[in-house]
């Protein structure tokens, strides 16, 4: 059983068809929706002193007087010391009396920042009345009248847009109108609206798209299939339809062979190669995944997203030279593109490519090298500091230099009490790989009362508390993880583990593993503390395939000592023998090993 340094994996089958951009919609009622406007009192007073300019024929001449700029300037300071009412109220009867429909969205704008749903909408009828034409005005009304359910107010005005829009962009529009329809809580009546305003336009391809993601949104799964079925029929090379009809069927069998069907007739689909390469990537596909994003590559060879995928891939292949040379160059070019950029734009994405750099160096030996790629940390994404820290401590101690990992964690100026609280966590985890179990232990019991709140360091405790030979202790800790996160499967793979390590209540220790299991199914460690359960029962021919099943996965030291013993009871002492110097190899200073050995009374 191991907790270990995850690795990320890619994104599952796509869960909803690409469509086309469209203008920002306003907020939900309670989200404050930014402007981009300067204040309203400067609006009118540039436009009151600038007469040689030419005044926007759509708006009102309205003079700004004395009264007018003392009423705004009042409802403006009002607002800002947080008299949200009385600055609305006042703002909308500016609003109506002058009829400028800029001051009926700076209305709207206040009772959006107070997260007043109904005032909201009521000044963005009254913006609306007064400019007509503001497509952004329409935008914010149909949000808001689809969030209340006023289905039938919205009606006319979807009809009327789409009535409006040329022929070559109502396909947009009517993306637009299904993108504001997913919002509504009554998706059947959606459903129905969909259907009497789109019924003018049944031959179009988009027409049919929007309806099969509506059905879907109504649970009605047989329509949703008829309706892609349609669109796909209507224009057979659209990879739009193709993807819809990938998530209406939801079956990742029917979904393959849809998707390698539509490439062979149109390998150009760079999208529906993309969606077909993540699909193989769920399946565990690796090989038939790479070779899926190597033909995006060639295509795009400098796509920063297509290298980074094909880096994880040969990451879970086990092929770390190639996964390297993708990641290596995937950081290099989001580094150039995050060039000039603001601050947080570009440069998250590379540390992920960084931190995976760091961790194979890690795993080929070469610790120097993985610090060296934890030291671009501070320059390519400053949030991943912390974690870059801890990760160069973990590394320093591995180097033999544990005062020196010691040093680095304790320069850390963590604040926040959860950064402390990871400080800790870690410290504790090297004093407890270094052998000093007992300081591991005692530093962790008073961390646990300083920071309750924290999950992760109950679970390390737990550890260092078995490690003390107090298995009651790891035990409350571990229900108590248990309790506060229902899903940390961690927490009952390492009960599982620590009761099948001791031969005790097999059962339930199965029952836990089992449980750890089935929310991470793919996990290697939860498979050999499994295999490693089944062993304890007698169940040698289950263990074996469940611990070669894992060792599959992730060639660790500690499945490879677990699979030998399981062979070596069989009879199996050669292939035994050659597991565990392959776990020597990999860990010449396994405790797991060193302790199989002296059980066995057996040496290599």
């Amino acid at each position: 059983m191991k907790n270990a340094f995850a690795i990320v994996t890619l994104s599952a089958l796509v869960s909803a068809c690409a469509v086309a951009p469209q203008k920002q919609t306003p907020g939900e009622p309670g989200q404050p929706a930014s402007s981009g406007l300067p204040p309203v009192t400067e609006v009118m007073a540039a436009a009151a002193v600038a007469e040689a300019a030419k005044p926007d024929e759509k708006l009102p001449a309205v003079p700004l007087t004395s009264d007018l700029f003392y009423k705004l300037t009042k409802a403006e300071l009002d607002f800002r010391n947080g008299q949200w009412q009385s600055a609305y109220v006042s703002m909308m009867v500016l609003a109506q009396q002058t009829r400028d429909p800029r001051l009926a969205r700076r209305s709207a704008e206040m009772a959006l920042a107070a997260k007043q749903g109904s005032e909201a909408l009521a000044a963005i009828r009254l913006w609306r009345e007064l400019a007509p034409d503001s497509d952004e005005a329409v935008q914010y009304f149909l949000g808001f009248s689809v969030l209340g359910d006023d289905l039938a107010e919205s009606e006319q005005v979807f009809a009327q847009r789409l009535q409006k829009a040329p022929a070559h962009a109502r396909g947009l529009v009517m993306f637009q109108m299904q993108q504001y329809l997913l919002r509504a809580k009554d998706k059947a009546a959606a459903f129905a609206l969909l259907e009497r305003v789109l019924a003018p336009y049944g031959d179009t391809m988009e027409s049919h798209l929007v309806l099969a993601q509506g059905a879907l949104a109504a649970d009605d799964k047989e329509r949703s299939l008829r309706e892609a079925r349609r669109a796909l029929e209507l224009k057979p090379d659209s990879e739009l339809a193709v993807l819809t009809m990938a998530q209406v069927l939801g079956d990742v069998d029917a979904v393959g062979q849809l998707f390698g069907g539509f490439l062979a007739k149109n390998p150009d689909a760079r999208e529906v190669r993309a969606a077909y390469a993540r699909l193989l990537v769920e399946q565990k596909r690796y090989d038939k995944a790479r070779a899926q994003f190597e033909a995006i590559l060639k295509e795009q060879p400098d796509n920063p997203a297509t290298l980074y995928a094909l880096g994880i891939i040969s990451v879970q292949a086990n092929d770390p030279k190639a996964a390297e040379q993708y990641l290596r160059r995937h950081v290099e070019l989001v580094q150039k593109a995050g060039e000039g950029e603001q601050e947080g734009a570009q440069e998250g994405d590379a540390s992920k490519g960084v931190m995976l750099l760091s961790q194979i160096a890690e795993e080929r030996g070469d610790l120097d090298g993985a610090i060296a790629w934890l030291d671009k940390i501070d320059s390519v994404d400053p949030r991943m500091i912390l974690t870059a820290r801890l990760k160069r401590a973990h590394l320093t101690s591995k180097k033999g230099d544990l005062a020196g990992a010691l040093k680095l964690l304790r320069d850390i100026a963590a604040v926040d009490p959860a950064e402390q609280a990871e400080v800790t966590q870690t410290e504790g985890q090297l004093l407890r790989d270094a052998g000093r179990g007992a300081e591991a232990y005692a530093l962790l019991a008073d961390a646990v009362k300083k920071f309750p709140d924290s999950p992760d360091l109950l679970y390390d405790f737990a550890l260092a508390a078995e490690k003390q030979g107090k298995p009651d202790e790891m035990e409350a800790a571990l229900r108590k993880v248990m309790e506060a996160v229902p899903d940390n499967h961690h927490a009952y793979n390492a009960l599982g583990y620590s009761l099948a390590e001791r031969g005790v209540r097999l059962d339930e220790a199965f029952t836990l593993i089992e449980k750890a299991l089935s929310m991470a199914p793919g996990d290697p460690y939860i498979m050999d503390s499994m295999g490693w359960v089944q062993f304890r029962m007698g169940r040698l021919k289950d263990a074996e395939q469940t611990l070669r099943r894992a060792y599959a996965l992730r060639n660790d030291a500690e499945i490879a000592v677990h699979l030998g013993e399981v062979l070596w009871q069989q009879g199996q002492r050669a292939e035994a023998q050659k597991l565990w110097r392959e776990a020597r190899a990999k860990d010449p200073k396994s405790d797991a090993l060193r302790d199989t050995l002296a059980r066995l009374n057996t040496s290599l």
